[in-house]
Order: structure tokens, then C-alpha cells, then sequence
């Protein structure tokens, strides 16, 4: 392993961001460094006016300079959290617009994304943010390509959800920059039992997809998330709810935007593909959890929802060989200068 460069990132953080997500993307940094002992990659922190700013938590970080002072820079990252509709200014939105100018690289972290969308930074990128924000970054900004991704990295735009996904993203990078050595390095020091990637989806409770309203539809898909290794029939579902099927289905189609057969599908593929990727369970073992009988039916319908057979997507996962593209900007690309001013 022989990086051509050492790798900058500097993280802007907003007030009440998310101090998990920003740890979990800084400290995959550090332990880079530690397992290649070398100093690999280097990060800043910095706000507009250079103080520390509180996180959600109530906790602020130092050292923090301000975003004039951060010196060359691979990728900026937006870090937000609650409440980041409020923190968007007319200071924030020319910063992120001038750095977009001169070639920088963006990011975002748990709703930071929401600020590079107000920026118009996003406009035909895959994007994606916290679930809890999704419908809302869907409907006011219909140009960017929104995705329920855990993370998205389309050309230039390093977007990201909450909690713990920063890690994944980093460890993506990371094992583009490094090679496919170094990540799991890094996931062991962290006791991370597999490193996701941009085709592991965030999972969006269905509450916070249809709101409060609809007691009969939360009620249904809980019914579905609690009898995934005996699936239920669509009757069973309605009689136990106390309305007829044909309701249950036309509220699923009209709020959900799927049947309920199709919803109830893709949950047990996803609980299915989650028990391939993290535990050792058989193909056939997997399948009977996940309510299917038959092995052939299971491998066809993981199959046209994830595009790769169970033994094929559990091969992939453990053989990935083939290093990964460069996901940091060539190095020699244009960065800013030392010091800038906005």
C-alpha cells in the first residue's frame, strides 16, 4: 500500500449536528492512519466564524477553525442534524456554492444533504439523507435524485445518512484510496461484523413514511414485520387488523405506493439478504427463516430485487477481489488554496 498522497477532509459542522455520525466518519480516519502507520489522512473541523459549535448532544469539539482557515481540502463535508432547516443562511449557502466553483468536492452527513440542496448543489445527483428527512428532500427538491441508500457517492458528491453509516462511507473510500486490505483492518479494531456498501438501504419505519394517521396500515406492516418466518396471508393480515383485504390493499397502494404482497415481499428479502451478509447460516437455513419453502422461488425473487442469486450476493461479499476505483478526487486535481476567503 503506497497512497500517492496524503487525503484531506474537513467537516463543517452545523449547530445540534450529529456527533455520531461525524465521530463515526473522523475515527475510521484515525484508525487508517493507525493500522497503516502512516499518516494517511488528516481532517479539520471548522464552522463559518471559526468557534466550536454544540452538537445535539450538547457537546462541542475543538480544536475548530473557521471554514477561511481550513487549509487544502479533498472533500468538505456538511454535517448536520436536528432542527437543519435553521441553520441554512445566505453566508452558508455562497460558502458552499464558492467551494463548488473552484472544484471541491461536497458531502454531507445525516442532513447535511438538505443544505447542499438548498445550496442547489445536489441538482441531478443521487443524493441521500436521515429517512426522517427523506419525504421532505423529495418534495422540495425534485431535482435531486433521492435514494434510500445508506450512502450515495455520485461523481463529485459524497452524500451520507446518520448514525453509524459515516463509517461505511469512510471505509468505502478508504478502500478505494488504500486498497481492499486496509477496511477490514479498520471494521476489526471497531468490531464491525461487515462493512456496508451503497447497495444496503436504510430501513424507513413506515410511520415516518405515511405519518400518524394511519393506525390500520402501521398496524398491518407491523403485523408482516413480526411473522416474517411464517409469513401471513393478506386475509389473515385484514382479519387481525379488523378490515376487509380489499382496504388493506387499496391503503397500501395509495400510501405506500406498492400492494401489500409486494411490501410484505421485500421486507423478507431484506431481513433474508441481512442473515446472508452477517451470520453463517446456509442458503437453505436463510430461506426458511425468511418464510420461503422452496429454494428456487427464494433464489428468483432475491434475485429480481437485489440482482444476484443468495449464493452469488454471499460470494461476492466474501471474494470482493477487485479493488475499487480511486472515490477520492486524482490527486494533482485542482483544491484550494492554503488560506481563502469567501
Amino acid at each position: 500500500m503506497a497512497p500517492s498522497s496524503k487525503r484531506r477532509f474537513v467537516f463543517l459542522t452545523l449547530p445540534n449536528y450529529s456527533f455520531i455520525a461525524l465521530s463515526s466518519a473522523v475515527e475510521a480516519l484515525r484508525m487508517a492512519n493507525r493500522v497503516t502507520k502512516q499518516d494517511v489522512y488528516a481532517w479539520t473541523l471548522v464552522s463559518l466564524d471559526g468557534n466550536p459549535v454544540a452538537a445535539s448532544n450538547g457537546l462541542s469539539l475543538s480544536p475548530t477553525v473557521s471554514i477561511e482557515n481550513m487549509g487544502p481540502a479533498d472533500i468538505v463535508f456538511v454535517c448536520g442534524g436536528v432542527n437543519v432547516e435553521q441553520t441554512v443562511t445566505p453566508a452558508l449557502v455562497a460558502t458552499l456554492r464558492w467551494l463548488s466553483q473552484r472544484h471541491i468536492a461536497l458531502g454531507s452527513l445525516c442532513t447535511g444533504g438538505y443544505v447542499l440542496a438548498r445550496a442547489g448543489l445536489l441538482d441531478k445527483y443521487k443524493a441521500v439523507i436521515h429517512w426522517e428527512n427523506m419525504s421532505s428532500l423529495q418534495e422540495q427538491f425534485p431535482h435531486v435524485i433521492c435514494s434510500d441508500q445508506l450512502f450515495a457517492i455520485d461523481r463529485d458528491r459524497y452524500t451520507c445518512t446518520g448514525g453509524i453509516a459515516p463509517l461505511d462511507l469512510m471505509l468505502t473510500i478508504i478502500k478505494g484510496h488504500l486498497g481492499r486490505d486496509i477496511s477490514p483492518m479498520i471494521s476489526e479494531q471497531f468490531i464491525l461484523d461487515r462493512i456496508r456498501n451503497d447497495q444496503d438501504r436504510q430501513h424507513v419505519p413506515l410511520q415516518a413514511r405515511v405519518g400518524l394517521f394511519h393506525e390500520n396500515l402501521i398496524e398491518a406492516a407491523a403485523l408482516m414485520e413480526a411473522n416474517i418466518e411464517e409469513p401471513l396471508s393478506l386475509d389473515e393480515v385484514a382479519a387481525l387488523v379488523g378490515v376487509s383485504r380489499r382496504q388493506i390493499e387499496r391503503l397500501f397502494k395509495r400510501y405506500v405506493g406498492e400492494v401489500p404482497t409486494k411490501y410484505y415481499l421485500d421486507m423478507r428479502l431484506r431481513k433474508a439478504r441481512g442473515l446472508l451478509l452477517q451470520t453463517a447460516m446456509s442458503v437453505m437455513e436463510v430461506a426458511v427463516a425468511c418464510g420461503f419453502q422452496s429454494p428456487p422461488h427464494f433464489s428468483k425473487c432475491y434475485r429480481n430485487m437485489f440482482g444476484y442469486t443468495p449464493s452469488a450476493e454471499r460470494q461476492n461479499s466474501r471474494n470482493n477481489a477487485m479493488a475499487q476505483p480511486d472515490l477520492l478526487p486524482a490527486a494533482g486535481a485542482p483544491a484550494p488554496a492554503a488560506k481563502i476567503t469567501i
